[in-house]
């Protein structure tokens, strides 16, 4: 595949708010996140952890927390800007998707690290390394077939409780994965023209 057909290719990947519910292969999630190990890191430290969720009980819990905390944000906090800026995407509190899809990746930061001694572990460009490795995530996923969305809601902190997380790691991002809904319609969005992103000097 030259580089031509890649960005075809990947032209077409988009965000899906609605899934079908059909099961995907568990192999192909597990093979997507070994591809988004192998980013780049600061001093390689690899300071991510990736928590896989197919449990159903397990989704709806994390689903009715995330819309409470996205109620309150959207109804007493969200600025007007952001809010007409969000109003293509016909995006709201309500967060189906989380529960709807057949695989609820959480994407963690792991601040620090933590030896085998319990002492900690610095780690270098946590954030950037991260935003890295899930690139390769989501386009890997979707080189796969697969839908997703990249959902990071307003707080996080109910997600360490839930998934029995260690203080050392932060969630980032939810990511539901599965096939999209046939009904779901996309919102009509566009991308930068490559003039307005890329400069040669």
């Amino acid at each position: 595949m030259n580089s031509n057909e890649l960005l075809e290719l990947l032209k077409k990947r988009r965000s899906y708010r609605k899934f079908s519910g059909d099961e995907i292969s568990e192999e192909d999630i597990i093979n997507c996140i070994n591809i988004a190990g192998l980013a780049p890191s600061g001093a390689n430290m690899q300071p991510w952890t990736y928590v896989i969720v197919k449990d159903k009980e397990l989704r709806k819990r994390i689903r009715e927390e995330a819309e409470l905390i996205e109620k309150d944000f959207y109804l007493n906090h969200i600025p007007d800007e952001w809010r007409d800026k969000l109003a293509p995407l016909k995006t709201d509190f309500s967060k189906p998707f989380l529960e709807k899809a057949p695989y609820l990746i959480v994407v963690l930061a792991q601040n620090y690290g933590i030896g085998e001694n319990g002492e900690k572990i610095k780690h270098y460009y946590v954030k950037e390394s991260l935003n890295i490795s899930i690139g390769f995530l989501i386009y890997s996923l979707h080189l796969c077939g697969l839908a997703s969305l990249t959902y990071t809601p307003t707080r996080t902190e109910f997600l360490s409780k839930l998934l029995d997380r260690p203080e050392n790691e932060k969630p980032v991002f939810m990511i539901p994965v599965g096939y999209p809904s046939n009904d779901y319609e996309l919102p009509k969005i566009s991308k930068k023209d490559e003039n307005d992103f890329i400069k040669i000097i």
